[in-house]
C-alpha cells in the first residue's frame, strides 16, 4: 500500500496533479481550430459518452460531400496511440454514421482478463481523440471531436460519470478549452470498499474489498465510535483483498450507554493510514436516499437485545448506529 505521507506533502502532490492535468489538457486542445495544420475542425458527435468507466461509445456523422473508404479513431497520449474501428451506419436523418465502441483497460486490469479485452490501455492523464478517415484515394483527413461549452446539467439519482467498479479508475469525457473533446483518466487512491452486508437473526456480517493496494500485507479492520473516537477491534476474515466481517454488536453496545455511530476502518497492521469503508466506487448521488435501511433488534448469544440500524451516509460510507435495549425490553 501507499504509506501514509503528511498532510503538506498530500496537498503538494494533489496540487502538482492539477497542474498537470491542466497543461495537458491545454496541449490536447491546440490544433483543434481552423488552420491548425494536420486537424481540420471538429466533428460533432451524434453520441460520445464513457460508461462505467470501461466502455467508450462514438457515433459522428461524416459531411455529406465525402467519400470514405475506412475510418477510425484514434485515442493518443505523446507517442502512445490505439486505434478504434469505426463502422458504418445509416443516419437518422441521412448521410453517413461513423460508429464505434471501444472496452478501456488501465494499468490496475488483471493480467489474464486484460489479454481477453480488445480496446486501448489508458493510463493517468489526458488522451486526444481524432477521427481519421480515408477516401478511395487514399487521401486521409484527421479530425478531433467538439464538445459543447458545458452547461450545469440537471440534478439526477446519479452522477454524469462512474469510476470503474473494480480499480476505481475514473475515466470522464472533459471539454478544452478550444473546444476539443478529450478523455481524462484519474486512477483511484487506496480504498475499502463495501460489497454487501448480510443481515441474520443474531447480527450482521459485512463483505468488501480493498482497491488499490499492494498485495501481501496483513490488514485489521475496527469500528470507531464517531463522537469521541472509542474503538473496538473487529475480526475479520481475509482472502487475498477480500475480507468479512461480524459486526462485533455486544462490544459496540456495551461501550457506554445510549444510542452511538459507528464507522469502520480497515487498516494495515503495520504502519499506513486507516481507510474508510463504505461504497464509494458507485455514480449514486446520494447513497443514503438511494439505498434506504430499516431498523432491526438482533437477539445476541449472551441474552441481549440490540437494536441496530446499519446504513450509507451521505458521502458512501458505512456506518451503523447501535442501542442495547434489554432493559426496555425485561
Amino acid at each position: 500500500m501507499i504509506p501514509a505521507q503528511p498532510p503538506a506533502v498530500r496537498r503538494l502532490l494533489a496540487t502538482a496533479r492539477a497542474a498537470r492535468f491542466r497543461a495537458e489538457r491545454a496541449t490536447a486542445g491546440r490544433g483543434a481550430g481552423q488552420g491548425a495544420g494536420r486537424a481540420q475542425g471538429l466533428l460533432e458527435p451524434v453520441h460520445l459518452s464513457v460508461r462505467d468507466s470501461r466502455t467508450l461509445n462514438l457515433a459522428v456523422a461524416a459531411l455529406p460531400d465525402e467519400r470514405i473508404e475506412r475510418a477510425h479513431l484514434l485515442v493518443s497520449r505523446g507517442h502512445r496511440r490505439f486505434r478504434v474501428p469505426l463502422a458504418f451506419e445509416r443516419h437518422a436523418r441521412g448521410g453517413l454514421l461513423l460508429a464505434g465502441t471501444a472496452t478501456l483497460r488501465n494499468a490496475r486490469d488483471v493480467p489474464g482478463e486484460a489479454d481477453a479485452l480488445a480496446g486501448p490501455r489508458l493510463g493517468e492523464g489526458v488522451w486526444r481523440l481524432t477521427v481519421v478517415t480515408a477516401d478511395a484515394r487514399g487521401r486521409v483527413q484527421r479530425r478531433g471531436i467538439g464538445l459543447d461549452r458545458a452547461t450545469e446539467p440537471p440534478l439526477t439519482p446519479t452522477l454524469p460519470h462512474a469510476p470503474d467498479p473494480r480499480t476505481g479508475t475514473l475515466v470522464r469525457v472533459v471539454r478544452c478549452r478550444g473546444g476539443r473533446a478529450v478523455l481524462q483518466v484519474t486512477r483511484s487512491k487506496p480504498r475499502a470498499e463495501l460489497l454487501r452486508f448480510v443481515p441474520g437473526g443474531d447480527g450482521i456480517t459485512v463483505h468488501g474489498r480493498l482497491v488499490r493496494t499492494s498485495r501481501g500485507r496483513r490488514w485489521r479492520a475496527k469500528a470507531v465510535r464517531r463522537r469521541d473516537g472509542v474503538t473496538v477491534p473487529v475480526g475479520a476474515m481475509w482472502d487475498g483483498t477480500e475480507f468479512s466481517f461480524a459486526l462485533p454488536l455486544a462490544q459496540m453496545a456495551g461501550a457506554g450507554p445510549g444510542q452511538w455511530v459507528w464507522d469502520f476502518h480497515v487498516e494495515p497492521e503495520t504502519r499506513g493510514a486507516p481507510l474508510p469503508l463504505g461504497r464509494w466506487l458507485t455514480d449514486v448521488r446520494d447513497p443514503a436516499a438511494a439505498c434506504p435501511t430499516p431498523f432491526r433488534v438482533f437477539a445476541l448469544p449472551g441474552g441481549s437485545l440490540i437494536r441496530a440500524h446499519a446504513h450509507f451516509t451521505k458521502s458512501g460510507a458505512f456506518a451503523l448506529t447501535c442501542w442495547d435495549i434489554s432493559k426496555e425490553t425485561s
